[in-house]
């Protein structure tokens, strides 16, 4: 008895009308040959329903003498881990994917997992109309070999996965990997540490980082930006005051300092410091003391200080800016993270760590597409990690479908991807980051906020950033 046949008498399926003609219409020995193949085959029209599997998937799946007695849909048949969500093969290939060669694990009727490999295509009936899909299911338990090597290869994944992160921090970079590789051992130590790099590079979760697998990581963990505050509110902030140590204090107020004691202080553009600000915390720094202000009482605490700043502090030390005592003090373990465009390889894990961060905000299932992760990858990024973060988050609120496209980018990103398809590619890095700040400014019409906004550095940096390239607004014709 055919197949297709014994399944609708018995009632599992109702086969498709266009799909059962292209079946029956077929040579009588097709049914034969689908079922001589080594490989399970089945089809599946829109409602998820099985129309056919061969032989070959019926003993995969257990049912080689007999089929459900009940109407079978495709979840119910395989109960893979492909089955639901945004892995489902029939979702992905109605938005255009072709799966070739996909791993995953289907269920054999008495429970047991089955590793698969899964190639699919459309199916569609005499007059083009897309009826279903066709999945060959290729038994990678067969060959013990191949088992061995495919448990060793998810062992590799993983151990992988596990080396991508480190706290909040992800990388599989060389020198990513190499500061995660050196971070548990700098962690422990008590010793301060200056953080180095551009705008948006992860300076402030790296801080946080250090001091979650530190010994004071059951302690505060205290952030001051020491640019965003005057110099007389910052030593205020920092080291606290009496009351009547000046016009408003009209009670104690205690320090930042005195509130990470045992703990952490993280100084976020420690360059912006005044010179009266740097001797005393040159002086917490040497001896863990300090005076509030407008008080001659000493005090004492136990922290930890890291630093961190997106300017040149040599530069600094060399013009006077910044104290040279102060600046060797800080930087017993310097460390330098890298621009993202430095790191690409880390774009699309980035990537799919922002997807599944604001997919669970907005209750979306969202996935990206190769084309748009390609355009990720060549973008020069001037507001690194934080502006791809911005960019993640557009596409997010804009995309309505599974899957993220190129025109669900920011305007001015898809400006530049349409400039570097039809243009070469600059020739260096920093004539990339010139072209897209410079993009951004004139479809902003160089307001400063908002371009540093899109951009995802301060306004401070987008500054430092033109007169580095020496930008200038074009005048009106």
């Amino acid at each position: 008895m055919r197949t297709e046949q014994h399944i609708a008498q018995t009632g599992a399926i109702s086969p498709n009308p266009d799909l059962a003609f292209r079946m029956h219409s077929a040579p009588r020995h097709t049914e034969i040959i689908l079922d001589c193949i080594g490989d399970g085959v089945m089809t599946i029209d829109l409602q998820r329903q099985v129309t056919f599997m061969n032989r070959a998937l019926r003993r995969l799946l257990g049912y080689e003498h007999q089929v459900p007695d009940r109407q079978l849909s495709c979840d119910k048949l395989v109960r893979g881990t492909i089955c639901q969500g945004q892995d489902c093969m029939l979702q992905r290939a109605l938005c255009g994917e072709r799966v070739m060669n996909y791993e995953a694990w289907v269920r054999h009727r008495t429970g047991r997992l089955i590793p698969v490999s899964i190639t699919t295509d459309l199916l569609y009936d005499h007059e083009g109309r897309l009826i279903g899909l066709v999945e060959v299911l290729r038994d990678l338990s067969l060959s013990k070999e191949l088992t061995a090597k495919a448990a060793e290869v998810g062992e590799l994944k993983f151990r992988l996965e596990e080396q991508t992160r480190c706290g909040n921090m992800i990388g599989r970079s060389p020198r990513m990997q190499d500061l995660f590789a050196r971070l548990p051992l700098i962690a422990m130590s008590k010793a301060s540490v200056l953080l180095t790099g551009e705008s948006g590079t992860g300076k402030d979760m790296l801080a946080y980082a250090l001091h979650a697998h530190s010994p004071r990581k059951d302690d505060s963990f205290v952030r001051i930006d020491c640019a965003s505050l005057s110099e007389d509110v910052l030593e205020s902030e920092l080291f606290g005051h009496v009351k009547g140590a000046f016009t408003g204090a009209d009670t104690d107020k205690i320090g930042r300092f005195e509130l990470a004691d045992r703990g952490t202080v993280f100084l976020d553009e420690i360059g912006e410091l005044s010179h009266a600000i740097q001797v005393k915390l040159l002086r917490v720094l040497e001896c863990g003391e300090f005076e509030r202000v407008g008080s001659s009482e000493t005090i004492k605490v136990d922290v930890r200080v890291i630093a961190a700043t997106n300017r040149d502090l040599r530069r600094a030390v060399a013009a006077g800016a910044f104290r040279e005592d102060l600046y060797y003090r800080l930087r017993v373990i310097p460390i330098e993270l890298p621009p993202l465009r430095e790191r690409r390889e880390d774009i699309p894990l980035l990537a799919k760590h922002f997807i599944e961060k604001f997919n669970a905000v907005m209750g979306k299932r969202l996935r990206i597409a190769s084309s748009c992760l390609e355009v990720l990858e060549r973008y020069p990024f001037p507001g690194n990690i934080r502006e791809l973060q911005n960019i993640i988050e557009h596409a997010c609120v804009c995309c309505d479908g599974p899957l993220i496209r190129l025109e669900h980018l920011p305007n001015d990103l898809q400006g530049w991807a349409r400039c570097a398809s039809h243009t070469e590619l600059p020739e260096s890095l920093n004539s990339a980051e010139r072209e897209a700040i410079l993009r951004t400014l004139e479809r902003t019409h160089w307001r400063i906020t908002e371009a540093a906004a899109r951009l995802g550095i301060a306004r401070s940096t987008l500054w430092r950033k033109i007169k580095q390239f020496h930008l200038e607004r074009s005048r009106p014709r």
